[in-house]
C-alpha cells in the first residue's frame, strides 16, 4: 500500500509546553484514521502539522511524498479537504457563492458545486446568504467545501457538530463513499459510538504522546477487556450454581434478562455451558466498544517514545 502521512520522531513544542512528543506515524492511502484525545493531546496539532500551517520543532512530516510546507505545498493543497472545528465564511456571499469561490481558489471543476450543494443537503438554501445559516447548515456547507476537487487527502477535525443524527449519519456514508474511491481520511471526534463504524484504525493520545493505536480487534485483544453477555430467559435465578462455577456475577436488568461480564479467554467455554442449559432464549454479546477501549488506555501511563506500527 501507499504511504500518504508519515511523521517521524515528531515533536511540537511551544516554550516549555510539548504538544507532541517524538510521535511516528503512518496512514495508508485508503485508510480511515481517528485521533482520539482529551482537548490539549495533540489531535489538531497533527493536522496543522500535516496542512503545512506549523513546523515540527523535530522530526520529519512528509504529506503525499514531500514536505508538506515545501515545494510541492501549492500542489498538496489542491489535493486535500479540510474541514475545522469551527468554519467561518463570508456572510454576505450564498452558499452557492461560497462553493463557487472556494472552486476558484482550489482550481476544481465549478460544476461540483451543484452536486456538491445536494449531497450535503443545502440545495434549498443554496442561494440564501450564509448569515442566515444555522450552526448544522454552516457545518454542511464546510463539508461540501472541503469535498471540493475530489482530495486524495481528507481532514476532518469534530465534523458533525452541529449536526442532528439524520445529516451524522448522511455526512458519514458520504465520507466513507470518498475512503471506499481512494481517499485517505483523518477523523478527529469526541462522538466515539458515531464513528466507530466507520474507522480503520484508532490513535489515541495522551498528553502528546500515543497511548495506543490499532484497530478495533488490535485494541480489543491489546486491552483484554471483558465481553458482556445478555441472556435472556426464565427463571435465571436457577443457574446460580453455574454463575458461582464460572466466577461471574450476574446483573439483573429485568426478569427476563441478566448481563454479565466473561474475560475474552472464557468466551467459548461460557457460551458452551449456556448452550446447554434450559430456560434460555437468547444471548447477546457485545464487544468492548471504542468508547470501552478509549476510557481504558486514556488512563494507563504513555510509552516513553510514541512508535508506531503501520
Amino acid at each position: 500500500m501507499t504511504s500518504v502521512i508519515e511523521l517521524q520522531r515528531v515533536t511540537k513544542r511551544h516554550g516549555a509546553l510539548a504538544r507532541l512528543e517524538e510521535l511516528e506515524l503512518t496512514i495508508q492511502e485508503g485508510e480511515m484514521l481517528a485521533l482520539l484525545g482529551h482537548n490539549g493531546a495533540g489531535k489538531t496539532t497533527i493536522m496543522k502539522l500535516i496542512l503545512g500551517l506549523i513546523a515540527p520543532s523535530s522530526g520529519r512530516v512528509e504529506v503525499l511524498g514531500g514536505a508538506p510546507n515545501g515545494p510541492h505545498a501549492e500542489r498538496l493543497r489542491r489535493q486535500l479537504g479540510y474541514l475545522p472545528e469551527n468554519v467561518t465564511f463570508y456572510e454576505q456571499l450564498t452558499g452557492r457563492e461560497v462553493l463557487t469561490y472556494f472552486a476558484r481558489l482550489k482550481q476544481a471543476d465549478r460544476h461540483q458545486v451543484a452536486t456538491l450543494l445536494e449531497r450535503v443537503g443545502l440545495v434549498e438554501a443554496a442561494d440564501r446568504r450564509v448569515k442566515t445559516y444555522s450552526k448544522g447548515m454552516r457545518q454542511r456547507l464546510g463539508l461540501a467545501q472541503a469535498l471540493l476537487g475530489s482530495p486524495r487527502l481528507l481532514l476532518l477535525d469534530e465534523p458533525t457538530t452541529g449536526l442532528d443524527p439524520a445529516a451524522t449519519r448522511d455526512f458519514y456514508h458520504a465520507v466513507k463513499d470518498l475512503r471506499d474511491k481512494g481517499c485517505t481520511v483523518l477523523l478527529s471526534s469526541h462522538v466515539l459510538p458515531g464513528i466507530e463504524p466507520y474507522i480503520d484504525r484508532a490513535l489515541i493520545l495522551g498528553k502528546g504522546r500515543r497511548l495506543a493505536l490499532g484497530s478495533l480487534e488490535q485494541l480489543r485483544l491489546e486491552a483484554q477487556l471483558p465481553l458482556r453477555f445478555r441472556i435472556h430467559g426464565s427463571s435465571l435465578e436457577m443457574h446460580a450454581p453455574f454463575w458461582k462455577a464460572m466466577s461471574l456475577e450476574p446483573t439483573p436488568l429485568n426478569e427476563r434478562c441478566v448481563e454479565v461480564s466473561v474475560p475474552p479467554d472464557d468466551k467459548m467455554q461460557v457460551l458452551r455451558q449456556l448452550t446447554t442449559m434450559p430456560n434460555i432464549d437468547d444471548i447477546e454479546l457485545s464487544p468492548p466498544t471504542l468508547e470501552h477501549l478509549y476510557t481504558h488506555f486514556s488512563t494507563r501511563p504513555a510509552s516513553p517514545v510514541s512508535g508506531v506500527s503501520p
